[in-house]
């Protein structure tokens, strides 16, 4: 794979004699990214809520919230409707991780 890292899509295309977006690690490649990129969504939605609902957030706080998985993530999501404080925020962090 080396090899093909200077070649443009339709070259590596052209070489292989196949159409890229046709093979199964494309369509995997594929579904990865739309999982990730739904996953970053969700981390920024939930960091904006947050912080509308009990103030700035600390680096500290931001990095466990970016460590949490996309469960963790959704279970925060709906747990932040009955913090009032960081104070809220922290104590469900700490029982989280």
């Amino acid at each position: 794979m080396y090899k093909f890292d200077k070649l443009s899509q339709t070259e590596v295309e052209e070489m292989l004699g196949i159409t890229l977006k046709e093979t199964q690690v494309y369509r995997e490649i594929k579904q990865e990214g739309r999982e990730e990129g739904r996953e970053e969504g969700q981390k920024s939605l939930l960091l904006r809520l947050l912080t509308r609902k009990v103030g700035e957030l600390s680096s500290e706080v931001r990095q466990n919230i970016d460590n949490l998985s996309i469960e963790q993530l959704e279970n925060l999501g709906e747990a932040l409707l009955d913090f009032s404080s960081m104070v809220d925020l922290e104590n469900w962090l700490k029982t989280h991780q």
